[in-house]
C-alpha cells in the first residue's frame, strides 16, 4: 500500500533541471566514473549521469531539518545512505516505519566492505512541523538526518527522485550511486546484506 501523489504542479516543474545541474557539480567530488565503475557491484550498471534509476548518480538534496538547520545528503558521502521519502500523515510510511527502525539498528555498527557504515537520510512531505517532529519522536527514529521543505507533493527532492507515492526509499552506495530503490520490508535488509562484511 502507498499514498499516491496528485496530479503533479507545473509550477515546480521548471526547477528540476536546474536542480539536477546543481547536483551534477555537487557531487562530482565523490569519485570519477571509472572510480564508481570499479566499486560498484558487478552487477550494477553506473550510467554516469544524474537520475533516480539504478545505476544513476543521486542528486543532492540539500533542505532544513525541523530546527531550520540545513542538512545535505552529501554531508554523508562514504557511507551506503537509504533516502527514505515518507510523511507522517501517510499510514504506510507509519507501518514501515518499524522496520526501517531494525534496518538502522542493525547496520548502523556494521562493517561494510566499500563503505564506512550505514545512514538514513529521512526526506518527510509533511507540511506541518509540530506534526514531523511528533512523528519522529513516537516512531522512534532515531538517526539525525530528518529534513523537509514543507511543500508536501511539491517537495523539490520528491520531485527531483521522481516519487509519486509514499513510503519511497532508494539505496545509495559510498560513491553516491543509486544501487537499490523501493525497499520495505525483509528485501532492505536482504540489499544490505550485499554489502556487509561483519556485524
Amino acid at each position: 500500500m502507498f499514498n499516491q501523489r496528485p496530479e503533479k504542479s507545473p509550477r515546480i516543474m521548471w526547477k528540476v533541471g536546474a536542480m539536477l545541474a546543481m547536483s551534477a557539480l555537487v557531487w562530482s567530488g565523490w569519485s570519477t566514473s571509472e572510480e564508481q565503475s570499479s566499486l560498484a557491484p558487478v552487477t550494477l550498471e553506473v550510467t554516469g549521469k544524474i537520475g533516480h534509476n539504478i545505476g544513476d548518480e543521486a542528486p543532492e538534496i540539500a533542505m532544513n531539518n525541523p530546527k531550520g538547520k540545513e542538512m545535505r545528503l552529501s554531508d554523508l558521502r562514504g557511507s551506503y545512505v537509504l533516502i527514505d521519502f515518507w510523511a507522517s500523515w501517510c499510514g504506510p510510511c507509519r507501518r514501515e516505519n518499524p522496520n526501517v527502525v531494525r534496518a538502522y539498528d542493525k547496520y548502523k555498527k556494521a562493517k561494510f566492505k566499500d563503505g564506512e557504515g550505514f545512514e538514513i537520510f529521512s526526506v518527510s512531505l509533511d507540511s506541518d512541523i509540530p506534526r514531523w517532529q511528533s512523528a519522529i519522536k513516537k516512531d522512534n527514529l532515531d538517526w539525525k538526518h530528518h529534513v523537509s521543505d514543507l511543500k508536501k507533493w511539491d517537495n523539490e527532492a520528491a520531485v527531483m527522485y521522481g516519487v509519486n507515492s509514499v513510503p519511497m526509499s532508494f539505496l545509495v552506495d559510498p560513491n553516491g550511486i543509486i544501487v537499490a530503490k523501493n525497499l520495505r520490508g525483509i528485501e532492505l535488509h536482504r540489499q544490505l546484506d550485499k554489502f556487509v562484511t561483519s556485524f
